[in-house]
């Protein structure tokens, strides 16, 4: 894959991702997050089954289960914790927490993946985490929200992981499709216990539904799967910083809400924690998570 098109993909993607976070706030207005986002799921589940229905599905149980398993860590995991936790802290210190993704890939390949990574790698990371903390204004409080944040970025640090190394065996828009169906319907089990299920239904909302689940769910999946399997899965997942600075700025294009000036400076950290991960070299073995993989197969 050439760079250009590399770069355009996780620009593409990652922009999705945060425009996800006002265009979800807003689709809260209709129904509860946790109901939302398994309609959301399941209707984008079914939507891609669908058009790759020609393409071969999982072989045996073991595949359907992994499918079920990234669904829960890559779908319900994230998104669950993610929408969750803002019953205590604010969308943004939700895309904070969430987006300490990268480093936590780090760690985690490092210790089970057998991944090397060099020290201005990890000072990328750090750089970039600290560039979204800027750029929120170092608002992030410890509260029951933070901790719930946190666990939904071990569950997406777990679902990276998981598709790079399981994900050799799948044709990736299939696995993008059964994922959400899995995710999907565990969202649906967790609204059931937890909320009053109810969705209105007028324009608005089915505008909202139908971009979450065609634009952030459909398009985003399928590019941000093609791009872990064919990348590596650290440096693709350090550009998750962006995704808080996208949501930021989409919240003041669709909300009107107020863009603080230390965002310029959060901006640049982010920029050059990105930088320090892609520039120059490998400094990551992907062959032991590669080898893993050839061996379930």
């Amino acid at each position: 894959m050439s760079k250009i098109k590399y770069i355009g993909l996780v620009l593409f993607t990652t922009l999705l991702m945060g425009v996800a976070f006002p265009v979800g706030k807003i689709g809260m207005s209709y129904a509860p997050p946790f109901f939302l986002m398994g309609i959301r799921f399941v209707l984008a589940g079914a939507l891609l089954a669908f058009i790759v229905r020609r393409k071969p599905r999982p072989r045996g149980a073991k595949q359907w289960l992994q499918a079920a398993a990234v669904g829960l860590f890559q779908s319900a995991g994230v998104m669950g914790c993610a929408y969750y936790s803002m019953h205590w802290i604010t969308s943004g210190e939700s895309s904070i927490i969430t987006c300490t993704n990268p480093l936590l890939v780090i760690v985690f390949g490092t210790l089970f993946g057998g991944a090397v990574y060099r020290g201005r790698q990890w000072l990328g990371v750090v750089a970039g985490f600290l560039g979204v903390a800027v750029a929120f204004g170092f608002h992030l409080g410890l509260q029951p929200g933070t901790f719930i944040g946190f666990a939904g970025a071990l569950s997406f640090a777990s679902a990276t992981l998981l598709i790079k190394r399981w994900g050799v065996a799948f044709d990736m828009t299939v696995l993008a499709a059964y994922q959400m169906l899995a995710g999907g319907l565990a969202l649906f089990l967790l609204s059931a216990l937890t909320e009053h299920p109810y969705f209105t239904v007028n324009a608005a909302s089915i505008t909202v539904l139908l971009w979450l689940a065609v634009m952030c769910s459909i398009v985003q999946f399928t590019v941000w799967f093609y791009l872990l399997r064919n990348g590596d899965p650290a440096k693709t997942s350090a550009f998750l910083f962006l995704v808080p600075l996208f949501g930021v700025l989409s919240s003041w294009l669709l909300l009107g809400e107020q863009v603080n000036r230390y965002v310029g400076l959060g901006g640049l950290l982010v920029c050059a924690g990105i930088f320090l991960v892609n520039w120059g070299g490998n400094g990551y073995s992907a062959a032991p998570l590669v080898k893993k993989a050839a061996v379930e197969r």
